[in-house]
């Protein structure tokens, strides 16, 4: 059965300009987070290396967004790490994440600059304490695209990002990347880990700030 409407074009009207006050689910990761006990599991030539990494990350909230009737609240993020031993960048990753009041629907976008970007989707738990979202590789839905080389030699089949909000504020995560790493018969499971506490607070969106006259 088709659950969208007939007419694909006309938005929604009087709109609420708060992004902060409709992120639903979403609403605990706004803000600027530090996670000083990152734990990354990835592949190498000889095996396996365990990295640990300091981890920042920001999310601000974006005005609403409208897909014809489809109304989207999101926040736009990076994500920025390093480690102890270097001041490079470690890892670097800019994206969404965007949720659909009208049914729940939670989605991620996540680019790195490596040539890979994802889609994920997934949904909250019923009390809001958790969330999830995953994608496939060859979904047009919820799927992941990569460069030659790395579908040649890194190829990812599946990702899933599962949050775990904590009682004092700050919140978890564990983020499985399924490798299929040329040259090994079996696929690798690429996985980082770890826990983020609030260092400061997010600044609400651009239409809201028009709204109260305070923009500019």
């Amino acid at each position: 059965m088709n659950p969208y409407p007939d007419d694909i074009f006309t938005e929604p009207e009087d709109v609420d300009p708060d992004t902060l006050a409709n992120l639903g689910p979403l609403t605990r990761l706004a803000g600027l987070w530090e996670g000083p006990r990152g734990v990354d599991l990835n592949p190498k030539a000889d095996g396996p290396e365990r990295r640990e990494y300091l981890e920042r990350i920001e999310m601000q909230p974006i005005d609403p967004q409208a897909n014809g009737p489809q109304l989207l609240y999101g926040l736009r993020y990076h994500v920025h790490v390093k480690t102890e031993e270097e001041d490079i960048t470690f890892h670097d990753q800019i994206g969404y994440w965007l949720y659909e009041p009208a049914t729940g629907l939670i989605l991620q976008t996540l680019t790195i600059p490596r040539g890979q970007s994802v889609l994920a989707r997934g949904r909250a738990s019923e009390d809001r304490r958790s969330l999830s979202v995953e994608a496939v590789r060859g979904s047009t839905e919820n799927g992941i695209v990569s460069t030659a080389f790395l579908e040649y030699a890194f190829r990812t089949d599946a990702y899933r990002l599962a949050i775990q909000f904590e009682e004092d504020g700050s919140w978890s995560y564990v983020s499985d990347t399924t490798l299929q790493v040329r040259g090994q018969e079996k696929p690798f499971l690429h996985t980082d880990r770890n826990r983020l506490v609030k260092v400061g607070e997010p600044t609400p969106n651009p239409l809201l700030l028009i709204r109260r006259g305070l923009a500019g």
